[in-house]
């Protein structure tokens, strides 16, 4: 695990967080991601990008959630192919979808039942896994991770990086808040019981989704209605001080976040590219004669229409 202070100097690293978090890096463009197939699908939430950068899993839902599927497109002839859903997806409330380092195993969050030959009904979230021989295998039958990540709570969003480290969130007693942030090294071929990610980063809120870099150097993650924020969920950073500690979160600034929920964040190293969820808006209210039916209907099927859509945004700086 790197030391951010051997990373990149203080004064470099206040430099840039100054420059995002007050709008002075002016090459930050926050854009739609794959529109030709997200406007289609109701609501889209969660990027998941193969190491080769040739397959994506992200979640379809309802308008109302109660519909919730993982969504897989690869890369063909220098385009995406039409979206299929999982082959392990469909059939439950299945979300959130994060490869591991090597590509051969995607953890995902699902409300299955841990055992269908023993019982239908479904239960709280958990993390769940697939894994497959290789990169143009077939993916096995869903498994659950167990404990002593699973609980009788909540788990979702996984993410891991190359020591297999997990972070994720949970609602259960252990939390300080509502949603809190926890983390399970992975020793010895199993995972040690989870720990919250500390109280500079979880507070007596919402802090959820976070997406943990490779080498844990950093952590983005939303904030719920944090002082200082734009309103509803903020994207924020927190990097690592070494010693299992962390920065205080700093927000990401007002040209990717927006008034409205911005979430479920991951980073494409190869890209330095940001992929997050967000409710963002921008659609009027307010016009200076009637609308016309179609009128409406354009506008309400815009990109940016309130629903849950993809984008992503280059933060080369922010990585640094």
């Amino acid at each position: 695990m790197k030391n951010l202070s051997t990373v990149i100097p203080l004064v470099l690293l206040l430099s840039l967080l100054s420059q995002f978090c007050y709008g002075q890096d002016n090459s930050i463009k926050v854009q739609p991601f794959i529109p030709e197939i997200i406007t289609h699908i109701p609501s889209a939430r969660d990027v998941a990008i193969s190491p080769s950068g040739n397959e994506v899993f992200f979640t379809a839902q309802s308008f109302q959630g109660e519909l919730s599927a993982i969504l897989w497109i690869t890369a063909q002839n220098g385009k995406w192919s039409e979206p299929v859903v999982a082959p392990f997806s469909g059939k439950y409330l299945d979300l959130e979808p994060f490869f591991s380092p090597d590509g051969l195993k995607l953890y995902f969050v699902s409300n299955r039942p841990l055992d269908t030959a023993l019982s239908a009904e479904q239960k709280d979230y958990d993390i769940w896994y697939v894994e497959r021989k290789s990169t143009n295998g077939t993916w096995s039958n869903p498994m659950n991770i167990g404990a002593p990540i699973n609980t009788k709570s909540n788990e979702f969003y996984p993410s891991v990086s190359k020591s297999n480290t997990m972070y994720f969130t949970s609602d259960g007693t252990a939390s300080k808040g509502k949603d809190d942030i926890f983390v399970s090294k992975f020793i010895n071929g199993k995972y040690e019981q989870p720990k919250p990610v500390g109280d500079s980063v979880n507070s007596e809120g919402y802090e959820f989704n976070a997406f943990i870099s490779p080498d844990e150097s950093y952590l983005i993650y939303t904030c719920y209605n944090r002082k200082g924020g734009l309103g509803s969920g903020d994207l924020y950073i927190s990097y690592n001080k070494g010693n299992d500690s962390w920065t205080a979160p700093v927000t990401l600034g007002d040209k990717i976040n927006s008034p409205f929920m911005d979430y479920c964040p991951f980073v494409d190293l190869k890209t330095e590219t940001l992929y997050f969820t967000s409710k963002r808006s921008e659609i009027k209210n307010k016009y200076d004669k009637n609308r016309s039916i179609q009128d409406l209907r354009t506008e309400m099927n815009t990109f940016e229409n309130g629903l849950s859509r993809l984008y992503k945004v280059k933060i080369k700086n922010l990585l640094k």
